[in-house]
């Protein structure tokens, strides 16, 4: 009884005391991705006068954030986040038909604001079609969230700056 009372105990420390140790492990892209999935639940905002929800689920047995991106009387869309080495990557499935993956550069410090850029594009037409050429993510805090999304079309770039804020 003694013998197994002891093992109970030496096994619990042992779980304890390398959980700390598991989290300072984690690379500063696996932590920018942990940050990310804080997202987790539903946001609203009015991104050009279009109320628009924003479901985001941590799926795949943790390794990928979903976000649904669902403006009303509008088709919805689909962003995919998840870790690739030192970087992220975000695949975004567009309404205009076409996949941008965008990329961050590696990751130094994974609280900054993550900023991803166009690494190539699949279901594009031409090269006028509307395209999204980068997006950077903010979270002001855990209620606000700030998308910066940068688009080519006909040649000309453009940014749009959309404001959500957590509901559920």
């Amino acid at each position: 009884m003694k013998r197994t009372l002891l093992f109970g105990l030496v096994g619990m420390i042992t779980l304890i005391g390398a959980s700390p140790s598991q989290t300072a492990d984690k690379t500063k892209s696996e932590q920018a991705f942990d940050r990310l999935t804080s997202l987790k639940g539903e946001w609203n905002g009015e991104p050009d006068g279009v109320k628009t929800t924003l479901i985001y689920t941590v799926t795949a047995d943790g390794s990928v954030l979903m976000e649904q991106c669902r403006p009303e009387g509008g088709p919805e869309m689909i962003t995919m986040f998840t870790v690739d080495g030192d970087h992220l990557i975000a695949t975004h499935y567009c309404a205009a038909k076409n996949q941008p993956q965008m990329v961050t550069s590696a990751i130094t410090d994974a609280q900054k604001p993550l900023a991803f850029s166009l690494a190539r594009i699949t279901g594009l037409k031409s090269p006028d079609d509307f395209h999204n050429t980068g997006i950077t993510v903010i979270q002001k805090d855990n209620d606000h969230l700030t998308q910066e999304w940068t688009y080519q079309f006909k040649g000309k770039n453009g940014t749009n700056t959309f404001h959500f804020t957590r509901t559920g």
